[in-house]
């Protein structure tokens, strides 16, 4: 089965209608919930006035009122890396607000629609503070990462060619189809908790309550139901989820909260938001011999629990696909008044290959050097390899990703006055999986298998491509293999579904699992008379056993690498600014493929997220701190009216580090899209370098520079 590409199973289920996501599920006299919100990017809180009396009125809560029973965001601290812990997101603003939308206190009332009017009721006195809007203007620090290997100086002093540039990438914000909600009841005889929550998993969400709420992860319990959607934004629980969670256990009443469009543009994390000086020392032939790198990261008012890990991912990577031994490389998150960072759909990696990718074209352009040349004599070609960043690379053949990709690439097109046309191409490397992940397997009568898996599915196909992997161990049809996802009471703990890790690190828990329950069924059949064979008659084995046959394994493993090369071709309409992108390649290496089928859309979905990120998308916020693109009359995704031919290609290079060979696949068109359509632009532009979005304004501006002349 591994390799067969099939169609994931819930796609019958989902377009009858028959999903149930979170705003689907009711709970007896629920209550519901609406927030006050700071109309404020920096403001000190004064005074806050709440209703006597509203209709239909439940509770009124503020930071004051929920008091110890709550405290601000555990925040992760990566090795080597210096947070400040006390910046950490609180669950509602207490003394003052550091962004437009953060919640100041949560109304309950007996519908959603009464609970939004007694927020109208709640009266907040603000003394609004400076504003910072700009990372390297602010002068506070919430994260930083630094890197040195080698002699950089002597490396620079040295050099033939020292290419320096300037890039940025602005602020996206997710827009998954489903916003964020939860259903929070307290049983108060059990004392347990139980979270309903549009989320990415269940363990991650269960460990940070756990922590907020102070109580013990065995007194909450975790359910996510069917997901529309997260790329990132649903893997740190919310602010609001915690203050639902902390109301409902004070107030024994099941609370609901699902929000709208705005507070999901207003109040979710955002992704992105980095900028960098950059410098490429390179000898006379174009060998690259050393790499600085100072990035600024926009983090926002507050860390929520993964905010410092875009940054420093992004800082690790930065020496991309290359041979580059020396390299000096610092990156600082800095505070400003905006909602904090997040994770968003390769979490630092666009980031990297971005401003490298950029930087390696600059150098083909000052050095002479044919660029792909120019990549092909500095391409990494020995594995395991260590970067002067400190990351192990396990496997790759970055030279054929990049030949496949210039083979798919589109012909040169016949030239057009009316239109500026340019080509690129660009190389990436994506950090995958590590930690670990856990799987059970049980013999139901019949031959039936259930499996539960501690990393939950939200659209990747986990159901199936699971399926294939144990039914390729246990030799039987996908059919008799069921999956159970999703509540932290009956599935294994886990780290969860981020970062293209699901089947590097829960399949191959599946896979170990699977193979244990081949040997402890061998022992069995032999020990009831259904003889040793190595192919396992599970229907008689189920009947012969007079307990439950079971299984279980949780396998670690250090990061895996998925890498790929891009081709983008583009046309700039001279009189308009109009970018059109015509064609997109797309190579992706993610190790053996489970599922091509699934693959393709992975590669296909985070491609389009990324021409979004190219053509439309931005979150703007003014100098006040006001969001000017919250509705999506303003933060422009794409329609399918928008997207180019995009050809994809595979090659498989298996990771030594997971019995399937496996790497990840879920955010390589988001990485390697990016920096090809950027370089393609710079090459329309006749090496003008123009920050995303490439809006017509921006590209007409370039193209007319009066300094410059028409291009």
């Amino acid at each position: 089965m591994i390799g067969a590409p099939l169609r994931r199973r819930e796609d019958a289920r989902i377009l009858r209608g028959e999903t149930r996501y979170l705003d689907d599920i009711e709970r007896p006299e629920m209550a519901h919930a609406a927030f006050v919100r700071s109309p404020f990017a920096h403001a000190s809180i004064e005074s806050i006035s709440v209703p006597e009396s509203a209709e239909g009125l439940v509770a009124v809560f503020t930071a004051a009122e929920l008091g110890d029973a709550v405290r601000p965001f555990p925040v992760m601290e990566p090795a080597g890396t210096e947070v400040a812990t006390s910046e950490a997101h609180p669950v509602l603003a207490a003394g003052e607000v550091r962004y437009v939308g953060q919640p100041v206190a949560l109304v309950i009332a007996r519908s959603r629609a009464l609970a939004e009017d007694a927020a109208e009721l709640v009266e907040v006195e603000y003394d609004p503070r400076p504003v910072i809007t700009s990372a390297r203007a602010s002068e506070r620090c919430l994260m930083r990462w630094e890197s040195r290997a080698g002699d950089v100086e002597a490396a620079f002093a040295q050099a033939a060619h020292v290419v320096s540039g300037s890039y940025a990438l602005p602020r996206l914000v997710a827009a998954p189809m489903e916003t964020r909600g939860c259903i929070a009841s307290h049983d108060a005889g059990s004392d347990l908790l139980t979270v309903w929550c549009s989320a990415q998993d269940t363990h991650r969400p269960l460990e940070q309550l756990a922590h907020i709420l102070r109580r013990p992860e065995s007194a909450i319990r975790v359910i996510v139901p069917d997901v529309g959607g997260a790329f990132g934004s649903k893997g740190v629980v919310a602010p609001e989820v915690a203050a639902v969670a902390a109301a409902a256990v004070r107030l024994d009443v099941a609370v609901k909260w699902t929000e709208d469009r705005l507070e999901n543009l207003l109040a979710a994390s955002q992704g992105r938001g980095i900028e960098g000086d950059l410098e490429l020392a390179l000898d006379a032939d174009g060998r690259m011999l050393a790499l600085r790198a100072r990035l600024w990261s926009d983090l926002g008012g507050y860390l929520l629990t993964t905010t410092p890990i875009p940054p420093r991912t992004a800082a690790t990577l930065i020496a991309g696909c290359y041979d580059i031994g020396v390299a000096d490389v610092t990156v600082v998150g800095a505070q400003t008044h905006k909602v904090p960072i997040g994770p968003y759909r390769g979490a630092g990696r666009p980031d990297a290959a971005y401003m490298l990718e950029a930087l390696v074209d600059e150098a083909a352009r000052q050095t002479g050097i044919d660029r792909v040349e120019l990549r092909r004599r500095n391409l990494i070609r020995t594995f395991p390899h260590t970067t002067p960043t400190g990351l192990q690379y396990d496997s790759g053949d970055f030279e054929r990703c990049l030949d496949l990709a210039l083979q798919l690439a589109a012909a040169n097109p016949d030239e057009d006055a009316a239109c500026a046309r340019g080509t690129g191409v660009a190389l990436y490397v994506e950090r995958a999986g590590g930690a670990f992940e856990s799987a059970e397997i049980e013999l139901l009568s019949g031959g039936r298998f259930a499996i539960a898996s501690s990393s939950s599915p939200h659209g990747q196909g986990h159901d199936i491509t699971f399926a294939q992997i144990a039914a390729d161990r246990l030799g039987v049809p996908v059919e008799l293999i069921e999956l159970r996802f999703g509540d932290s009471a009956t599935t294994p703990a886990g780290v969860g579904t981020f970062g293209s890790r699901s089947v590097a690190m829960a399949g191959s828990a599946v896979a170990v699992a699977c193979d244990e329950l081949v040997e402890r069924a061998r022992a069995l059949a032999a020990e009831v008379g259904l003889g040793a064979e190595p192919a396992v008659n599970w229907t008689a084995l189920a009947q012969a056993a007079d307990a439950p046959l079971r299984a279980e394994a949780t396998f670690r493993s250090a990061n895996v690498f998925s890498s790929g090369a891009y081709a983008a071709t583009v046309s700039i309409d001279r009189a308009t600014g109009a970018l059109t992108v015509e064609h997109l390649a797309a190579v992706d290496d993610a190790g053996i493929l489970i599922n091509p089928l699934l693959v393709h859309g992975q590669v296909v979905g985070g491609a389009v997220q990324a021409l979004g990120e190219c053509l439309s998308e931005e979150a703007v916020h003014d100098e006040d701190g006001q969001m000017r693109s919250g509705s999506f009359l303003e933060y422009g995704l794409l329609t399918a009216a928008d997207i180019p031919p995009i050809v994809t290609g595979e090659v498989q290079t298996p990771s030594p580090l997971n019995p399937l060979g496996a790497k990840g696949a879920g955010e390589g068109g988001a990485v390697g899209a990016l920096p090809a359509v950027a370089n393609a632009v710079t090459d329309a532009l006749g090496g003008v370098y123009v920050a995303p979005p490439f809006t017509a304004e921006k590209l007409w501006r370039a193209l007319h520079d009066e300094a410059a002349g028409p291009r």
